[in-house]
């Protein structure tokens, strides 16, 4: 069954240095509270997995929280590019940053062969793509059975997999709603994992036929964090902060501004302030 325990807590106990961590929610329900709490607690050298490494990553990578990155596409969506990604590789700061670069195909099937215990994933996909001249990663294997001549990956094995979620029940079950991504292949995929979640109630009903259900038995800690996705949205609870996203690229562009920000926003508060925001984006 799983814990609950405090965001500080959780973090304390399941993240440590050098630790490859695995962050998901595509578009909305992004774990932005856990991504801040590790930045908080000083957390170094970890491998950072994610489809779409987006503001909270580039807020990692800028307190020099990572050594590599792992990714399928990396970017400020709809705005530009994320400037600490940008400039921990070209220029080594705040510390160099390695990456191994993945298409969404690639990524997607790595933790579904993770989450089946398997060490790598086969699929069809990079005929005629050149990440396989950047990515020695990327392999190919001959079906015993037909001959076809398939793309393989090594599958993510996470040692922590953070997710956020709309709800959790007493017991520890948990909700998904809306737009679902690879969360639920990301916590069976990690050796340890934690859901960060809006509320816990005492009777977990899916609100629509776009949900997933995450049984006790399969994750090991809940948070109760209200806003732990902002400024991505939670469906049902707020919406997307858009204002943020175009705020954040002048933001980061700077090394000063950027670190004031942090001093600000994250390192100076605690995940009480993003209840305080998603209020207002409700």
């Amino acid at each position: 069954m799983a814990r609950f325990l405090a965001l500080s807590e959780a973090i304390s106990t399941l993240v440590r240095d050098g630790d490859t961590v695995a962050m998901e929610g595509f578009t909305h329900l992004i774990p932005f509270a856990a991504g801040h709490e590790i930045i908080r607690q000083g957390r170094r050298d970890l491998t950072l997995i994610r489809m779409t490494p987006d503001l909270i990553y580039d807020q990692m990578i800028g307190m020099g929280c990572a050594k590599k990155a792992v990714f399928s596409w990396g970017g400020n969506p709809g705005v530009g590019s994320l400037h600490r990604l940008r400039e921990a590789i070209q220029a080594s700061w705040p510390c160099p940053l390695a990456i191994e670069e993945h298409s969404h195909a690639a990524m997607a099937n790595a933790y579904e062969a993770g989450a089946a215990g398997l060490p790598m994933a086969v699929f069809r996909g990079y005929r005629g793509a050149e990440l396989p001249r950047v990515n020695p990663n990327i392999r190919e294997v001959t079906c015993p059975f037909t001959g076809e001549v398939l793309s393989a990956v090594p599958a993510h094995r996470p040692d922590v997999g953070i997710v956020h979620a709309q709800r959790a029940d007493r017991e520890g079950n948990v909700l998904i709603e809306g737009i679902v991504g690879v969360q639920k292949e990301v916590v069976l995929a990690s050796k340890r994992s934690l859901v960060t979640v809006e509320e816990v109630v005492d009777d977990l009903q899916a609100g629509s036929p776009n949900s997933v259900i995450l049984p006790h038995w399969t994750i090991g800690t809940i948070s109760l964090v209200p806003g732990g996705a902002y400024p991505s949205y939670a469906h049902g609870y707020y919406g997307r902060d858009n204002g943020f996203y175009k705020t954040w690229d002048a933001i980061a562009r700077d090394r000063g501004s950027f670190l004031a920000w942090m001093k600000e926003n994250v390192l100076d508060k605690g995940p009480e302030a993003f209840a305080i925001h998603a209020k207002k984006a409700a």
